[in-house]
């Protein structure tokens, strides 16, 4: 059972969820993975620059730098938004498994934007708590 009240689980609003998603080190292993799936065969540079990146920032948070790593995986998840957006996709190969694994990577995207972005803004280091 958890320690909180009713009124206290209530008072939980649609940010703390969003400064939780953020600071969740798996979105961005995820995300790493999909973007591997995707860019290793036929490998293009590019694309794959993106994973290294993407779980040194999910170390960074199991590390205990959780607002450095919101904010680098926001960051990078909306460069990778951008350069995935604009390849354009034909109607009948949305809907196929590539497609659907584009869908879910560029989703991701946004939802680690919004929510890294969010926990990147409201987030406090230790030190700056501690004067």
């Amino acid at each position: 059972m958890s320690s909180k009240s009713p009124e206290e689980r209530v008072k939980q609003t649609a940010a703390y969820y969003v400064k939780a998603w953020g600071e969740n080190p798996l979105p961005a292993t995820v995300l790493a993975t999909l973007i591997t799936a995707q860019h290793m065969r036929p490998f293009r540079l590019l694309p794959m620059l993106f994973p290294p990146v993407l779980l040194f920032s999910s170390y960074m948070n199991i590390a205990g730098y959780k607002v450095d790593s919101a904010g680098t995986t926001a960051a990078w998840s909306a460069i990778y938004w951008l350069l995935a957006g604009r390849r354009k996709q034909g109607i009948y190969s949305k809907f196929g498994t590539r497609g659907l694994i584009r869908g879910a990577t560029l989703g991701l995207c946004a939802a680690n934007v919004v929510g890294g972005g969010w926990a990147w803004m409201m987030g406090r280091r230790k030190e700056e708590d501690a004067n």
